[in-house]
């Protein structure tokens, strides 16, 4: 099997932790390709069609499906047949909201005992099994465990599920042992390709769910570390030289952006996973998180520390970000137009998430049908020169592109607001049609505005080229 792991960071917001009573899970999909164009594609609910089946194009596994399904989407690899299809995250018609997936690193301690199944359910057909099927956040659970239990799991994954009431987090560690966690109301929680899950309450099913047997397990192998309670994280994660230099720091400086009155150290691998916060979030700040890269401190990439400390952490958002999302279930609007799709295609650091109403009929034309080679009609080409553009000189070209995002950010909020108000004159089928003409517009606007963006920096590097010499002003 050619495993293509996804190298992700998490982001989950409670409802009554967001600004507008929100629901809010959203995730950088980083692969190990640099350029690996990805579709936005829409599924329509069919009913009826009895016999079909998920192949994976990586392994050997295959399931039937059931016959009937919700609407869904897909932001999937367009070279799947040999990359996978890796569809990544969606919003169902039922409200239903699904990220898969988070990479998750078990220990040799229990792998030992229950290793990684082969041509079990992996990350690259795990969306396509669940999101169509499903009608909460907790039935998403319920569905990929009994899928686990059944084919087993070829890698770590956690997966990220939602709808408007509830938030889980579930940690597929070994082959065939999981547990999920409710989010709380009032929290947040991030984390990035480690065990994040704590203490589990065993007492506790509406916040807890878990594998068939994996008490039992952890007994009968000895596995628990710890004198008292059952710490997921302790007993099959890790905790090694990686998890401090790739993966904790991210969790460190998301806690440091919504909780900066805590002093807490980047290495350290007992860093919490649920937090709460004075701060109320919005889906800007959740954008802020996921392409940051240790700004205003030492450790930024892209800032003035030494070498050493810039090269020493792995930044959240990433040349290899291929699509990065924050995935809103609102109540403060009808169910009918509640899901937003937040996507962004580009780097999350230099590009802007654009809203897609997940009540449509199809995705717009530069959103899909790519290819492997450069297109600058489509989008997901346009917004990644856009991003090389910038960072290639970034000194120059940053608060540019500062000034572009906030005001991408006034116009989509302006535009969210506008389509909220208008489509109260509408149901059924038109308003599925309003609301997906109004995507499609959104993006001829977002595009036009990138291609004005970029053209301005073209101008201004041609007065920052170094091919000048200034000696006599009639020269």
């Amino acid at each position: 099997m050619v495993k293509q792991l996804s190298a992700c960071t998490t982001m989950l917001v409670g409802k009554k932790a967001s600004m507008d009573g929100s629901t809010m899970i959203a995730r950088n999909d980083d692969t190990f390709f640099a350029v690996a164009p990805h579709n936005f594609d829409f599924h329509p609910a069919e009913t009826g069609k009895k016999g079909r089946v998920v192949k994976s194009w990586l392994n050997g596994f295959e399931e039937e499906i059931p016959e009937d399904n919700y609407s869904w989407q897909g932001v999937p690899n367009v070279d799947y047949k040999n990359k996978g299809y890796y569809d990544e995250s969606g919003i169902n018609g039922k409200n239903v909201a699904m990220s898969g997936t988070e990479s998750t690193y078990g220990n040799e301690r229990a792998l030992a005992y229950d290793p990684l199944v082969k041509d079990g359910l992996d990350e690259d057909c795990i969306v396509r099994m669940v999101l169509p099927f499903i009608d909460s956040a907790q039935a998403g659970v319920q569905r990929l465990g009994e899928l686990i239990k059944k084919h087993g799991s070829p890698a770590g994954n956690s997966v990220l599920f939602s709808d408007k009431d509830d938030i889980w987090y579930m940690e597929i560690v070994t082959g065939h042992h999981w547990v999920a966690q409710r989010i709380p109301d009032d929290s947040y929680a991030i984390t990035g390709n480690r065990v994040a899950i704590t203490q589990v309450d065993f007492n506790d099913p509406k916040n807890f769910m878990w594998s068939e047997g994996i008490q039992e397990f952890v007994e009968q192998y000895h596995l628990n570390t710890d004198q008292t309670g059952f710490n997921f994280r302790h007993i099959f994660g890790t905790s090694n030289l990686k998890d401090r230099h790739y993966n904790t720091p991210r969790q460190w400086y998301g806690q440091k952006l919504f909780n900066p009155e805590l002093d807490q150290d980047p290495e350290d691998t007992e860093l919490p996973f649920v937090m709460k916060t004075d701060h109320k979030f919005s889906v800007d700040d959740i954008e802020e998180f996921l392409g940051s890269h240790y700004n205003e401190t030492e450790f930024d990439p892209l800032g003035h520390g030494s070498e050493a400390d810039k090269k020493r952490y792995r930044p959240i958002g990433l040349n290899r970000t291929q699509n990065a999302h924050v995935l809103q279930i609102r109540n403060d609007v009808p169910e009918e137009y509640a899901a937003i799709m937040w996507l962004c295609i580009g780097y999350p650091t230099f590009t802007p998430f654009i809203p897609f109403y997940t009540n449509m009929n199809d995705t717009e034309e530069s959103f899909k049908n790519l290819t492997t080679e450069f297109d600058m009609n489509k989008a997901y080409w346009m917004y990644k020169a856009l991003s090389v553009q910038v960072e290639s000189n970034y000194s120059a070209y940053i608060q540019d592109n500062i000034d572009y995002l906030i005001s991408c950010r006034q116009e989509l909020r302006a535009s969210v607001a506008k389509t909220d108000s208008e489509a109260k004159n509408y149901s059924g089928d038109e308003l599925t049609e309003f609301l997906t003409k109004q995507n499609q517009a959104l993006v001829a606007s977002m595009r036009t505005k990138a291609m004005k963006f970029m053209d301005s920096l073209y101008v201004k590097g041609i007065g920052l080229s170094k091919l000048t010499f200034n000696m006599d002003e009639n020269l």
